[in-house]
């Protein structure tokens, strides 16, 4: 587990990237130049990352980090188990309903579009989404546990402590594509990283330098315009 702690703050520069511009830039990629990132950078954004907020600051969040030899032997593990395990938790709930069911499907599309891939080559989009398992040609892999007595309100401050990854992440010039797609390995994460009995893996993440030359890099989610989802009241 990578530790550090951070840099002392600095004003930012006229040229630093602002947050409204870290938010805009920051996409799931899925196709991964092999460059290395140091460990000391991993270290300084998952620690600055811990300034999420947590209810009672129980700071819920366990992280482990694997890169180089590490990372290689845990993704032979997974290449040896491609059907994976008993998922840890369900990931959507079943029989989606409306928007979310038109949500999903319109962005495997538009996903699978950007590689040619039909709806109807199922083994195609089946070897897609078995590249998870190798973190997309990712340097660094990211695993994100807690206490399984924890609940809801602390998985949503775990979700907070990723998005501040992220966002960190793209001001160093990194990507990243955060992974439920690890729930369907619990038993082979925990294993690995020797997590304690109570935890449970919540999630994994990518994280790297993109490769420009990628078309699967070009996807940007589709977001639904502000009347169909917000409201504001009492505003002039």
């Amino acid at each position: 587990m990578l530790v550090g702690t951070p840099r002392e703050r600095v004003e930012p520069e006229e040229d630093q990237m602002d947050v409204s511009e870290a938010v805009a830039r920051r996409v799931s990629i899925r196709a991964f130049r092999p460059d290395p990132v140091a460990g000391e950078t991993v270290a300084d954004i998952l620690v600055r990352a811990a300034q999420a907020p947590s209810g009672g600051n129980l700071q819920p969040w366990r992280v482990y980090a694997l890169a180089g030899e590490p990372l290689a032997e845990f993704k032979a593990l997974v290449a040896a188990n491609p059907f994976g395990e008993e998922p840890e938790y369900d990931v959507y709930p079943p029989n989606l309903w409306e928007p979310f069911r038109t949500r999903r499907f319109q962005n495997g599309e538009d996903l699978y579009a950007t590689i040619g891939i039909p709806r109807e080559d199922r083994p195609a989009r089946l070897r897609q989404l078995a590249k998870n398992g190798e973190f997309f040609g990712a340097p660094v892999g990211l695993f994100f546990c807690l206490d399984r007595k924890l609940g809801p309100p602390q998985w949503a401050d775990l979700g907070m402590y990723m998005q501040n990854v992220m966002l960190l992440a793209v001001e160093r010039g990194l990507d990243t594509c955060p992974q439920e797609y690890w729930a369907r390995y619990p038993k082979t994460v925990a294993a690995f990283l020797g997590t304690p009995d109570d935890h449970m893996v919540f999630a994994g993440m990518a994280l790297g330098y993109r490769d420009p030359e990628r078309p699967i890099n070009a996807l940007k989610a589709r977001r639904d315009s502000f009347e169909l989802w917000g409201e504001l009241r009492g505003f002039d």
